[in-house]
């Protein structure tokens, strides 16, 4: 993806990126041409972040140095338009950024999402109208109303207070009225993104989600789903550094060139996940199974 007469200082400049959901919502982000290739990896951030906040833009830089990257605001977000839906109609702006990323000629796209942007990928790839060739969901829920954190408890009173959606607006998130039907959860949907390849990304002391989030999904995949269960408290961006964000990207690319998931599909610690029953799935103090 090199313009002929373009120097390399331009080659890797990141460019602005505007495009429009289908159902109208204008959605602003940026292209990072990186090392170019005909494989490129779409971003999409977690809640409360866009891709100019300091935490999301030096993650975007290091995927890049691996693969070129397209990266939008969710919708209430940064600089693009609309209500947060907090996962629900998001699957249309990662659907737009996949669909943006193949016109520019890119003949692979894999996708990356962190925290709620890993449940948004996660239901894009599985119901999306632009299907990705492969997904990575770093910190991930597995449902959704999950309370069992400290963490959690604070981001519900921001979404259902009036007080605390007041100050969701101070964070930079303009959110939308709740769910009138509520989507379907991530571990709903897993199942469907096969035969696209899949990974989930799990710090072991994730301030957010336990553990039995990513086993949930690992389980509900059927087994398709590859699991990287990394050392640290870190969660979704904040917890990818440099390093994990190129792994991250070289798996991305392998797998969305090749249709299938390098390296064994469990755990990236080398343990299995075993199956489990739904009742057994179900995080401790989760209201929806």
């Amino acid at each position: 993806m090199k313009a002929q007469g373009t120097s390399a200082a331009v080659e890797v400049t990141p460019c602005s990126v505007n495009v429009t959901s289908s159902d109208g919502v204008p959605l602003s982000g940026s292209h990072h041409p990186g090392p170019g290739g005909d494989t490129i990896i779409a971003v999409c951030h977690g809640f409360t972040h866009h891709t100019r906040h300091p935490v999301t833009s030096p993650v975007l830089d290091a995927l890049g140095g691996s693969a070129p990257v397209v990266a939008l605001d969710m919708r209430g977000h940064g600089r693009s338009g609309g209500r947060s839906t907090v996962g629900d109609r998001e699957l249309l702006d990662l659907d737009a950024a996949v669909t943006w990323a193949r016109d520019a000629g890119y003949a692979h796209v894999a996708t990356v999402g962190f925290s709620l942007g890993a449940a948004v990928a996660l239901r894009q790839a599985a119901t999306g109208a632009a299907r990705p060739d492969a997904v990575v969901a770093v910190s991930g829920p597995a449902r959704w109303y999950s309370r069992e954190t400290p963490a959690m408890r604070r981001v519900h009173w921001l979404l259902e207070q009036p007080h605390g959606r007041a100050i969701a607006r101070l964070l930079g998130v303009r959110l939308d009225s709740s769910w009138d039907v509520v989507p379907p959860s991530p571990v709903e949907v897993v199942a469907a993104v096969a035969p696209v390849p899949l990974l989930l990304v799990h710090f072991t002391g994730d301030q957010y989600f336990s553990a039995a989030h990513a086993q949930a999904l690992v389980a509900a995949s059927g087994g398709h789903a590859q699991l990287w269960t990394e050392p640290g408290d870190g969660h979704g961006e904040s917890g990818t550094d440099p390093g994990l964000a190129g792994r991250i990207a070289r798996w991305a690319v392998a797998a969305a060139a090749t249709g299938a998931s390098p390296g064994d599909a469990t755990s990236g610690d080398g343990s299995t996940v075993r199956l489990l029953s739904p009742a057994d799935r179900r995080a401790p103090g989760s209201e929806v199974g």
